[in-house]
């Protein structure tokens, strides 16, 4: 009786990410219709590799993609993507990526693969912010997953200091980001306002930046429902 069970509970681990995954492929779909040329900012994470799928299928319409990672940018070059150096474009219309949470006023709590550095970066360049994500990542306040805070190494210890007297508990996270720096995740801070705690924790002496996308919010939901895919604008 206790297998039967065992099993069961397995098959419905398996339903619920089997599901997540038809989600995060339908948002991907939908974000395509906005790709129609010129050079495509790409974000990083599952669901941003969703849409690299579904961009490889339209690649004759762009001249190609800049990438926040060094991952997204081997895996849009495996799909015979060109990849630029932000450094030598002008610009671009849209950058599309994921978030951890997103809410109702666009504001998006980012950084879950640690490439939130070089997304900021890319999405401050961009025209438009398409945010793809499901309806599990739609929250009213942002906090309950825990806030990736990018940290030149030699400043661990006083940034965490600072960061406990925010009323945070931050972790060290074993990653090395992309730039060569760590990452401390913040449990239980209380944002209220994430625009503020944004701008306060970028001027921690030794913060390199913060997983909270507030100041430069989403422009574009596309949230994957049961009922379809939901398009919010801001």
């Amino acid at each position: 009786m206790v297998w039967h069970h065992y099993k069961e509970f397995v098959k419905g681990l398996l339903k619920m990410a089997y599901t997540q995954d038809e989600l995060k492929q339908q948002v991907a779909k939908a974000a395509v219709e906005y790709v129609k040329e010129g050079i495509i900012g790409v974000g990083t994470g599952s669901t941003a590799n969703y849409f690299i799928e579904e961009l490889a299928k339209v690649k004759h319409k762009i001249d190609g993609a800049v990438a926040s990672s060094e991952v997204t940018a081997q895996r849009l070059r495996g799909h015979g993507i060109e990849v630029f150096d932000l450094n030598n474009i002008d610009g671009m219309d849209i950058y599309v990526d994921g978030a951890d949470e997103i809410t109702e006023h666009m504001h998006m709590l980012k950084g879950g693969g640690g490439a939130l550095t070089r997304e900021k970066i890319v999405a401050a360049v961009a025209k438009t912010f398409i945010c793809i994500c499901d309806e599990s990542k739609y929250v009213p306040v942002l906090g309950k997953f825990p806030l990736p805070v990018e940290v030149l190494p030699m400043a661990r210890s006083q940034v965490a200091r600072a960061l406990v007297k925010m009323g945070g508990q931050p972790v060290l996270r074993d990653f090395t980001t992309d730039n060569g720096n760590i990452i401390l995740d913040v449990h239980n801070l209380k944002i209220d306002d994430p625009v503020k705690m944004e701008a306060d924790i970028n001027q921690i002496v030794g913060v390199v930046t913060n997983g909270l996308f507030a100041a430069r919010p989403a422009n574009i939901l596309l949230l994957a429902t049961a009922d379809g895919v939901k398009t919010f604008k801001k």
